[in-house]
């Protein structure tokens, strides 16, 4: 296994989106091939709709207290996330660069602010 199986995943993700590019082929063709590229040729608001999907799953699958079908959701929508960001030109390591970035503060309580609701 690579020591960076996410950076792995994003590649396959980017190879499919160029796949699908130069193929050519129809939606149903494209489906029976590679998932991915059919995600693609159906484009972003598709994409969209499966991120919604999986996030609503994963949701569930915490709620029921199901571990084993929490992380196969977390990895779905993991996945889909990949693919949106593909879709929007958004190199995954911008979002990997912005989690560690975060990683930084861990420790540092964030003020959050205080809103009067009595008026």
């Amino acid at each position: 296994m690579s020591k960076n199986v996410l950076e792995d995943l994003y590649q396959v993700v980017l190879d499919r989106k160029a796949q699908y590019a130069e193929s050519g082929e129809s939606a149903e063709e494209i489906k029976k091939k590679s998932y991915t590229c059919y995600l693609f040729s159906q484009g972003e608001n598709k994409i969209l709709k499966k991120c919604g999907e999986e996030c609503t799953e994963m949701v569930i699958a915490a709620k029921n207290h199901d571990n084993d079908e929490l992380k196969n959701e977390i990895s779905d929508l993991l996945y889909h996330i990949m693919v949106l960001c593909a879709e929007e030109n958004l190199p995954f390591s911008e979002v990997e660069a912005v989690l560690e970035e975060r990683s930084k503060k861990i420790g540092n309580l964030k003020v959050f602010k205080q809103v009067d609701r009595e008026t």
